[in-house]
């Protein structure tokens, strides 16, 4: 499967959904349109199920900041995966990949979560979560997953300014600067 062949799928089925599409680089991706969003899980399903796409799956989310739009992003990254089980060893027989990109603002992120659609989407959302301060409506057990619970901010948006203490703990940086500014 292409990833034309894809994007065209895509744009016949959900029409102005889509937003954009990119064909060239080294990951072909789909955009959602951000007035759209809750469309998105109907979509993850689409490319899930229709028989032509069947990602099956998500490989990974990554959350982007873009501080000058004032937007945040979610970009995942799927795979059709068909595996041959014609002895006791699986092996892939099949793949393509593809990308999906979901954009939401940067002062209350909120996306769907695909969760359901995906089940490695409940770990990747609350990195997003935590990391970005992306909140996924519907996910099952959306809490920090790698910052304490307690922790203020979130440590990969652009504009984050790291504490100088926690818990009476001082905040380095891996050269020993107090500064975390250097």
């Amino acid at each position: 499967m292409t990833p034309e062949s894809i994007c065209k799928i895509l744009k016949n089925r959900f029409g102005e959904v889509i937003q954009d599409t990119a064909v060239g680089g080294a990951r072909p991706y789909a955009a959602i349109r951000q007035s759209d969003n809750a469309s998105w899980p109907e979509v993850a399903r689409f490319l899930r199920d229709e028989p032509l796409l069947q990602l099956n799956f998500l490989r990974s989310i990554t959350a982007l900041d873009f501080l000058a739009e004032s937007k945040l992003a979610c970009v995942y990254d799927l795979m059709h995966v068909a595996v041959d089980q014609g002895d006791s060893l699986v092996r892939p027989q099949q793949t393509w990949g593809f990308a999906v990109r979901v954009v939401t603002e940067r002062e209350t992120p909120s996306l769907p979560s695909v969760a359901d659609v995906w089940p490695a989407a409940d770990w990747h959302e609350r990195e997003a979560y935590d990391l970005m301060g992306i909140r996924f409506t519907g996910h099952p057990d959306l809490r920090r997953i790698l910052c304490p619970d307690d922790w203020e901010g979130h440590p990969l948006r652009k504009d984050y300014a790291y504490p100088l203490e926690y818990h009476g703990i001082p905040g380095t940086t891996e050269y020993e600067l107090t500064n975390p500014y250097h």
